[in-house]
């Protein structure tokens, strides 16, 4: 037995220090290609480092409904990325259609405000209803069971924006200040200060309502023990259905952000949005908060990094690098960067 457990160890020992060679190996080469980078040109480097940034944050509010929703029932929701165009494209309507605001103006950032509101209700509400008539019924199923659910969930979303946004892309006027103020060469748009001054605060008050509120208290106990949770007195129906609602909120309002930092929207724009931000939080570590958002910022820096220096490999490659580096993770640490080791519930 011993020459055994001997032997195991020895793997092991091998495994660890060639997964820290290789990481010491990977972390050198970026550095050194960042340093090229911001040697050859500082203000480029600046710029795509904040084009990478805005992104990232866009990236972290889809991001966090999905860990959100695997940390307490283990599902992985594929309808969450239709969810947010859903968002995006009511958002159009409300603001362009709806109040006719096509333009910049005091009037108009109070319907901005109001939409915000508006599209993190709607979306919080759908999310809670699609979890109340396709996923709770299924929750003792076999896995596979409502992962197909959610597939379909995911089509049904997909017509809807279909129907309501037809089947080509339209673009929109934004109501965000347009412009951009300049430091040492370096762009920053009015519309990116929007972005991050409405994500952090959307982000810190999410992590206090997990961390710090009585709700946030029952989230954890449900997705540690939900037989146990239900002993202590803990609605564990109500707590998942507070967890939907609340990454239903968080993807509604990256929906109106996209939409109008970016001035269009898609009945497909949830499959490729959707399927980065699952990835970033697959990157941090499913089910870790933290971990998401990390992974998201991580993603987000890769993409514009890539994308906008002068010797990279350009944006035709985007995201067979971020998928690659994924690949990288997952073989060496399929926890993410923040994830724990976990048992399986028996």
């Amino acid at each position: 037995m011993s020459i055994f457990t001997t032997g195991y160890q020895a793997r092991q020992l091998r495994r660890r220090y060639l997964e820290r060679t290789l990481g010491s190996l990977a972390s050198v080469l970026v550095l050194f290609w960042l340093s090229i980078n911001f040697i050859k040109s500082p203000s480029q480097f600046f710029q795509a480092s904040l084009i990478g940034l805005s992104n990232g944050i866009l990236y972290a509010l889809i991001a966090l409904g999905y860990t959100l929703v695997y940390g307490i029932i283990e599902l992985i929701n594929f309808a969450h990325g239709d969810l947010f165009m859903l968002g995006a494209v009511f958002s159009a309507n409300f603001i362009s259609i709806w109040f006719g605001k096509t333009s910049s103006g005091p009037a108009a950032w109070g319907i901005f405000f109001l939409c915000l509101l508006v599209v993190m209700t709607v979306s919080a509400t759908v999310n809670v209803g699609i979890e109340r008539f396709a996923y709770r019924r299924l929750r003792r199923a076999p896995k596979l069971a409502p992962l197909i659910t959610a597939v379909g969930v995911s089509f049904c979303l997909q017509f809807v924006g279909l129907r309501w946004n037809g089947s080509g892309p339209k673009t929109w006027n934004s109501v965000l200040p347009a412009g951009a103020f300049h430091i040492s060469g370096v762009s920053i748009d009015y519309t990116t200060l929007f972005s991050f001054a409405v994500t952090i605060p959307l982000l810190l008050l999410m992590s206090w309502i997990v961390t710090r509120t009585r709700q946030g208290k029952a989230m954890r106990a449900t997705a540690q023990d939900q037989d146990a949770a239900r002993l202590m007195g803990i609605n564990v129906d109500r707590t998942i259905s507070f967890t939907f609602a609340l990454g239903g909120a968080l993807a509604g309002a990256a929906g109106l952000l996209f939409q109008q930092t970016r001035g269009l929207t898609s009945y497909n724009l949830g499959y490729q949005l959707g399927l980065i931000a699952f990835t970033s939080a697959v990157m941090g570590g499913i089910g870790n908060l933290q971990g998401a958002v990390l992974g998201a910022l991580l993603i987000g820096l890769i993409q514009g990094l890539n994308d906008g220096l002068p010797i990279g490999l350009g944006q035709q490659w985007s995201q067979t690098v971020v998928f690659s580096i994924l690949i990288l993770l997952m073989a060496f640490r399929p926890t993410g960067l923040l994830g724990k080791p976990t048992t399986e519930k028996v």
